[in-house]
């Protein structure tokens, strides 16, 4: 491949952009082989092309199945600007619906999470659904009598998605009905969840400890790609990792660490170590990073409870399971996994250069108390607003998003690590400083946008 020309014809594309956002091919060439254009991060008409195609044809992640226990326990959540609602049923099941009244389109619940009872009310004129979404009761209903509301929209009650899968609990949507069914956008990916939910010698999950929230001024991708960088902790890191060596370099080689000590010290290793870590990428732009060693690898053994994953799983399964502690996993576009300290983020995007990161903790049932608490410290350290970690992050995203408006250079870097042998894989392990892993995002981020798309 040529340096980085551009052919007249891309260029054209790239100055229609403004006229012709919508135009197939005017996407694409805004994600080359080795590096990306800055309007995907800058661009307002592209962020509402994303909300219309890209999350309409991907699988994102809604909620866990734990966070609605009781029939009638709704958690309210909006994906691409739509708002929904996943509410446990009278028979147990999981139902998600558009969270609007089909009469003058009022959403139903305004809180985050609770309890609606045994039906919807619509706050506005009282009209009421049965938890599944179908119509159950309106006022005056004498007046509708002889008009057409029963032929129409309006008198079938609140909207179901015709897209949702439960798997191990955590619940996944497709707004539309373009792209692939939910095995086939994940396929082995789905494995991570699996390492996940495995460690529980019940084979169980649940999502407790509250949930910290970050509203950062950047665009979701870049928060994304981030999370497959192992370059940036080095530097990006490096006043938290000194300060906690500073601390800690007086201790014996063999002396137990504090938990914050054992999170944070790992931050502060060297290139050839997260080199060294490795990482792999599966089609649709999922991929796991660190899948020889991490900087989880280190955490502290607790021999009771691998002798009950043992019993649960099986010698060998639990070993794999427990051997097995990725840095991170991306189920793209929306979820990062952390098996162990069994934690997760999800990425909601909010517009162009706005985004809201969630950091759940879990509770791995029939597990010690002390893997809730290391899953809630490394939240705390690494996530929080106000953490030792996180606020690093957050300026360097911030201070991204302005200095891309700069002139001169129109385009992203991505190519550390680029083979064009690459182009024509789909499951690949490379070297854990490759970008590769975040090439792997855009090219699945060009797939899904112009999935539904007039050529």
């Amino acid at each position: 491949m040529e340096a980085c020309a551009l052919t007249r014809v891309e260029w054209e594309h790239l100055n229609h952009m403004n006229t012709h956002p919508d135009q197939p091919e005017a996407i694409r060439a805004l994600v080359q082989d080795d590096r990306v254009h800055r309007d995907l991060y800058l661009s307002e008409e592209l962020f509402a092309l994303e909300q219309q195609h890209f999350f309409a044809n991907t699988w994102n992640y809604l909620g866990h199945a734990s966070q609605v226990p009781a029939a009638g326990d709704y958690l309210a959540v909006e994906i691409a600007g739509r708002p929904l609602v996943m509410v446990r049923q009278g028979d147990g099941g999981v139902r998600v619906l558009y969270n609007r009244c089909a009469h003058k389109g009022s959403k139903l619940v305004s809180d985050e999470c609770g309890s609606t009872g045994k039906f919807f009310r619509c706050p506005y004129h009282a009209w009421t659904y049965k938890l599944d979404g179908a119509p159950l009761a309106i006022p005056l209903k004498s007046g509708y009598e002889g008009t057409r509301l029963k032929d129409c929209e309006s008198g079938q009650g609140m909207v179901a998605l015709q897209h949702v899968a439960i798997y191990r609990d955590f619940v996944f949507v497709k707004i539309g009905d373009a792209g692939l069914d939910f095995e086939s956008y994940f396929g082995d990916a789905l494995r991570a969840i699996d390492n996940l939910v495995d460690r529980s010698p019940l084979g169980r999950l649940r999502v407790e400890g509250g949930v910290l929230r970050n509203i950062i001024h950047c665009n979701w991708k870049m928060y994304l790609e981030n999370i497959n960088d192992t370059v940036h902790p080095m530097s990006t890191h490096e006043s938290a990792t000194l300060a906690a060596n500073a601390l800690w370099q007086d201790q014996p080689a063999d002396a137990p660490k504090p938990m914050a000590m054992e999170q944070i010290l790992p931050f502060g290793a060297g290139y050839d170590f997260f080199d060294r870590m490795g990482g792999r990428i599966y089609p649709n732009g999922h991929s796991v990073l660190g899948i020889n060693f991490s900087i989880h690898s280190g955490y502290a053994q607790l021999p009771d409870y691998e002798q009950a994953l043992a019993k649960a799983h099986g010698v060998e399964r639990a070993a794999e399971i427990l051997q097995r502690s990725p840095q991170n996993s991306v189920c793209f576009p929306s979820l990062a996994l952390k098996g162990s300290p069994q934690a997760f983020r999800v990425i909601r995007p909010l517009a162009a250069d706005r985004t809201l990161v969630e950091a759940w903790s879990l509770r791995v049932e029939g597990a010690p108390e002390m893997l809730f608490e290391r899953s809630l410290m490394y939240n705390r350290l690494a996530f929080s607003p106000m953490s030792v970690v996180a606020h690093d992050d957050v300026h360097l995203f911030e201070n991204m998003q302005q200095g891309l408006r700069g002139e001169g250079n129109d385009w992203i870097s991505l190519h550390r690590g680029f083979d064009s042998g690459e182009l024509n894989q789909g499951t690949l392990e490379v070297n854990g400083t490759n970008e590769i892993l975040m090439r792997n995002q855009f090219r699945a981020w060009v797939k899904f946008m112009t999935l539904s798309m007039q050529e």
